[in-house]
């Protein structure tokens, strides 16, 4: 099964895909981007907020998530695959940007992944308190410092884009104690 852990910065991704870990310790841990050597190169460039087209960042993250479906999700596809984020953000941060016909986006998206999307997508939500109160205690990246608002609508996005891409979205309140949202996942994980 194929399930992704979607979310805006600090909302607890990376602590709830360690958590599962131990509970599916055969399943295969990605990201997106950043799953395959390319796609790190891609991650650093994309993180590095140095594109100066929102359409040439939109086709990075494309190129990350083909070779991603290529290299990681296909040759895996039996197992359980965990993966930080997927094309929901991708399409997610389109949206946001506005330059980029849906219909477009869409194509897009399926050609990159072969319309190979996540079984199920968990979303991490966060309040606008809690985010601002979580990114006080770090060192901000690119995305970080496009600041709470923008982060805010791209959580929205992650909605839309879930819709959009007709996949199964569950919803969780990321201000719960890191349990609480374990057994919520596992929950809604039918294995």
């Amino acid at each position: 099964m194929y399930i992704a852990i979607e979310g805006i910065d600090t909302a607890g991704k990376s602590t709830q895909i360690s958590a599962l870990k131990n509970h599916f310790p055969d399943a295969v841990i990605t990201k997106e981007p950043g799953g395959t050597t390319i796609g790190k190169e891609i991650r650093e460039m994309v993180l590095s907020a140095k594109t100066k087209s929102k359409r040439a960042e939109f086709l990075l993250f494309l190129a990350d998530r083909a070779e991603h479906i290529k290299e990681v999700i296909e040759p895996n596809i039996g197992k359980m695959i965990i993966s930080d984020r997927s094309a929901v953000s991708g399409v997610a941060y389109a949206l946001i940007q506005g330059d980029i016909q849906t219909k477009d986006l869409l194509a897009l998206n399926d050609f990159a992944t072969k319309k190979i999307y996540p079984k199920k997508v968990f979303l991490l939500r966060l309040t606008k308190e809690e985010l601002e109160f979580r990114l006080s205690q770090k060192e901000l990246d690119g995305i970080e410092l496009r600041g709470s608002a923008y982060l805010l609508q791209i959580q929205e996005a992650i909605v839309q884009a879930s819709k959009l891409l007709g996949l199964e979205l569950v919803i969780i309140d990321a201000t719960k104690d890191i349990a609480s949202i374990t057994k919520e996942i596992l929950n809604n994980i039918n294995i």
